[in-house]
């Protein structure tokens, strides 16, 4: 229906726009919130030579029906009929006098209404052109109005837990509708419905909806509606009830006997609040040295094995009631030495554990860097020579750098005693060009002869006072004061070089 409606103005407004010729000039569309103001304007361009106006007409154009709305005439005035007549007015004072201009003819409407809304003609009756007429579209828009609210103002969590909801946000006679979202941390989900009014207008609602429970308290949960261009917000707070969440406290796994001021405390997180705390002993009664006071167990004096049992605390608010249960075991010596007479907690234990391996870690380090450094002190050590330059001495003790005399002839006649067949050991024997000889086997050291040198490494290895052959090399002979000696060693007479 709408569209068709739409489809007729559109045409109207063709037909109306091709037989004006563009002489009544107004705003394509206009529009306004219900209750605000708006002007229609219309303005009439008379031609050369210009045509004599007998009166203007406002119509409201609603559905293939006009509706009269006000009548300028310039003999008779100004007419406004009802339902407009008030809240329509012509902006011009001058067009309700006898005789006006009446080239501009804007109206002015007040209080707007959704009934408001529809198209609007102004058409001027001109002598001798005959009607000419424009049309502007009014819209008249709804602010909605947006509320939040709580479906009660406290929410209680039962078991078993079922999902309940707690936030309702609704934008009521909007037009057009708006849009809802919603913000928060809970984990829940939101529900959704339209509904479109007689008047035009729709309301929108959206429910929060998430399970009850003590992790739900105290959450923020936001409502945020978006209508055209404006955003408009609004939070509120759970307040959840709940039974009270219990444990027991104080028990550190290191009663021993002896120990002092130990004592055990009933935890609970609830609300409301708890209002009664109830101490037992499963299987026993309480011992007769605990003194309670509010919510704690004190246990005078040393620890004893009576203390051990499965002590039970029993919370009560007004919701419900919860337990809460420990063990306590009594050893004969404490696990972790206590310091000042009161337990270590876990976490300085884990804490010196922590420390005295990393301790223990670099001790380890520096004893194997100690132990490196005296083995590669101990090898650098042992090796005395020099690897860049080594001295070498020949056999018979000399050095090759220093420059090696002729090797003395070995002895050809070795004097051996007659009396042995077996073995033959070379007798000390002297003369020119002799050597003495050690009586040691002379065999062995014939084999150092025969290397043509060692190393001051090796010779310091060896004893020479005992395997060193002393060789006896003869004086220099004289040279007598009528010979010349030669390069190559021999003499010559001085008769004989000067001759």
């Amino acid at each position: 229906m709408a569209m068709c409606v739409g489809v007729w103005i559109l045409l109207l407004a063709l037909h109306i726009q091709a037989g004006s010729g563009q002489m009544v000039q107004m705003d394509p569309s206009k529009s306004g919130f219900v209750g605000s103001q708006v002007e229609l304007r219309c303005i009439f361009i008379n031609s050369n030579p210009p045509v004599k106006i007998s009166q203007v007409t406002w119509q409201k154009f609603l559905n293939g029906t006009k509706q009269n709305v006000a009548i300028a005439n310039p003999a008779l005035g100004v007419s406004v009929l009802s339902p407009f007549k008030e809240r329509v007015r012509f902006k011009q004072a001058a067009v309700g006098h006898r005789t006006p201009p009446l080239e501009d003819t804007t109206i002015v409407f007040s209080n707007l209404r959704l009934s408001d809304e529809a198209a609007y003609i102004c058409e001027y009756t001109t002598f001798p052109a005959g009607n000419r007429e424009n049309m502007v579209n009014l819209t008249v828009y709804a602010r909605p109005v947006t509320r939040m609210t709580l479906t009660s103002p406290t929410i209680v969590a039962r078991a078993p837990k079922r999902k309940t909801t707690v936030a309702s946000c609704v934008s009521a006679n909007g037009k057009p509708p708006s849009v809802i979202k919603w913000d928060t941390r809970l984990k829940g989900e939101a529900t959704f419905q339209e509904t479109r009014n007689a008047n035009g207008t729709v309301t929108v609602r959206s429910n929060y909806v998430v399970t009850p429970s003590r992790e739900t308290h105290k959450q923020k949960l936001t409502c945020i509606v978006t209508y055209r261009n404006e955003r408009i917000t609004d939070s509120v707070v759970l307040n959840v009830q709940y039974e009270p969440e219990v444990k027991i406290e104080g028990f550190d796994g290191n009663w021993y006997l002896n120990r002092q001021d130990v004592q055990l405390t009933c935890r609970a997180d609830a609300n409301p609040p708890v209002t009664i705390y109830q101490w037992k002993l499963l299987n026993g009664s309480l011992p007769s040295n605990v003194e309670i006071k509010n919510n704690s167990l004190f246990f005078k004096g040393p620890v004893t094995y009576d203390l051990a049992g499965t002590y039970v605390c029993d919370a009560t608010n007004g919701i419900g009631t919860r337990t809460g249960i420990v063990e306590v075991n009594i050893t004969e010596f404490p696990n972790n030495p206590p310091s000042g007479g009161r337990g270590i907690p876990q976490e300085q234990h884990n804490t010196g554990a922590a420390i005295g391996g990393a301790v223990g870690g670099v001790v380890l380090l520096g004893v194997a860097a100690i132990l490196l450094f005296v083995f590669l002190r101990r090898r650098q050590r042992t090796f005395k020579g020099d690897y860049s330059t080594k001295k070498h001495v020949f056999g018979n003790g000399y050095s090759k750098a220093g420059g090696l005399p002729a090797h003395p002839p070995i002895p050809k006649n070795l004097q051996y005693p007659d009396d042995s067949d077996d073995e033959k050991k070379p007798a000390q024997i002297s003369g020119p060009g002799g050597f003495e000889a050690s009586e040691r086997d002379f065999d062995a050291e014939a084999e150092d002869l025969k290397r043509p040198y060692f190393t001051v490494d090796e010779g310091e290895s060896r004893d020479y006072d005992e395997r060193t052959l002393a060789f006896q090399y003869d004086p220099e002979p004289e040279i007598a004061d009528d010979m010349i000696s030669q390069t190559d060693g021999s003499v010559i007479s001085k008769k004989e070089w000067y001759v």
